[in-house]
């Protein structure tokens, strides 16, 4: 296999970069903390309320995920649906500009939220499918840790914008009213603009599969073959279908740390949302230096050897996280959660590369984001149920250890395919 021009993998790396700031500015950190204390006013009924939207959009991934990837698959080129979907994004996010500080808007926000959300999850699906394409086997640990690592980067810089240009600044840009909330409304168009700005040469210098000549009819029907020749093969290959259980079970876990992150924070220790998103810079910074570190480590080791580690590091970080006395250990547990937080998406996105046949990494990719997303909707409804049970967000986040735990389980007895490291 020739490995793509260097330009291109730039061009995919900087995706990353320019998607990032969607899951963390508005689904973790910003927009998550503002819907709970200023639209909702309740951080225990807000938590409740989010988890609902999340899983929602959680659902109609899974759902919709292996479906489109099979029909790209079928159709050839990557580029138009992963297109479509950044658009559903761009605009849900845009939308969360009206959501003015009154309980009248709850529903409005959430419609936004989740749809933005399926739409950047759905992109995601045509995105890692591009992965094998662009690296030798050897080398996929080093790309796919490179990217993450620069998304971790795009993250950071969104949040610090967002941070001093507008919640925090004396006097916020373009006139924006503070009394009506909007530089913290407007932290939602900042992301998704980012997106636009930055998103753009992966469309230009990344190179798509060629036109299958189908028509739209022919290429739904080939794909839903696809798709249904796979499912009925994934119980002959129980190193992919192991591999994405696991997957199912530690992912849901680390999801619902991004979706609940900035809630748990501003109710449980009372961090104001400038805090908030301080603590949301530190945690893309260790993610980041995590996911680069460990992007040789995957290629040397292997994904799997990898995921065993991060997942143990994960577990250890809820754990403290859950049980820290005061703000400033929480803030070292979150630190320290970071550091795996990176080498478990990087490393199963990788696993996943290795895995996938020729010409079905669509396909494949979307049965991983089926994987990440059939039982997303458990993760939030647990910890919304959990929390307004007990009426403690500590014991609704501790549900989050479960699920981390039955992954790393199921993962254990994997024999990954042996790979030749790469120079």
């Amino acid at each position: 296999m020739i490995a793509a021009p260097r330009r291109a993998r730039l061009a995919w790396c900087l995706f990353d970069w320019a998607n990032s700031p969607f899951p963390t500015v508005i689904i973790t950190f910003v927009f998550s903390a503002y819907f709970t204390q200023a639209i909702v006013g309740d951080a225990v009924l807000g938590t409740v309320l989010w988890g609902n939207a999340m899983a929602a959009s959680a659902v109609a991934v899974a759902v919709l995920g292996p479906l489109f990837g099979a029909v790209a698959d079928a159709g050839g080129p990557r580029k138009p649906w992963l297109l479509a979907c950044t658009a559903v994004t761009v605009a849900g996010g845009l939308a969360l500009w009206f959501a003015t500080p009154d309980p009248s808007n709850v529903l409005w926000v959430l419609v936004c939220v989740a749809l933005a959300n399926a739409g950047f999850e759905l992109g995601m699906v045509f995105y890692n499918a591009m992965l094998p394409g662009l690296a030798q086997p050897g080398r996929l640990g080093r790309l796919s840790g490179w990217g993450w690592a620069l998304g971790y980067g795009g993250g950071l810089a969104c949040l610090v914008i967002a941070l001093f240009g507008f919640v925090q600044a004396e006097t916020p840009p373009f006139g924006l009213d503070p009394a009506s909330a909007e530089p913290v409304r407007a932290v939602a168009p900042l992301a998704v603009l980012w997106f636009v700005a930055f998103g753009w040469p992966l469309f230009v210098m990344v190179p798509d599969n060629p036109p299958s000549r189908l028509s739209a009819g022919a290429a739904i029907r080939r794909g839903m073959a696809m798709l249904k020749d796979s499912l009925r093969q994934l119980r002959s290959q129980g190193t992919v279908l192991r591999f994405l259980i696991a997957r199912m079970f530690f992912i849901d876990g680390l999801n619902t740390v991004f979706a609940f992150g900035g809630i748990y924070a501003a109710g449980t220790f009372g961090m104001d949302l400038p805090a908030v998103i301080l603590f949301g810079i530190a945690l893309n910074v260790s993610a980041g230096l995590g996911a680069f570190a460990f992007a040789w480590i995957d290629d040397w080791i292997g994904a799997k050897r990898t995921l065993v580690i991060s997942i143990s590091g994960l577990l250890l970080g809820v754990t403290g996280g859950v049980l820290a006395p005061s703000e400033p250990w929480f803030w070292a547990a979150g630190i320290g959660l970071g550091i795996f937080i990176g080498p478990t998406q990087s490393a199963s996105r990788s696993m996943m590369a290795r895995l996938s046949p020729p010409g079905r990494e669509a396909e494949m990719f979307g049965l991983f984001a089926l994987s990440g997303r059939a039982t997303a909707f458990a993760g939030p409804l647990l910890v919304g149920w959990v929390t307004l049970a007990f009426d403690s967000q500590r014991a609704g986040m501790a549900t989050i250890l479960g699920f981390l735990a039955v992954g790393l389980l199921i993962l254990l007895p994997l024999r990954e395919p042996v790979q030749t490291p790469a120079p």
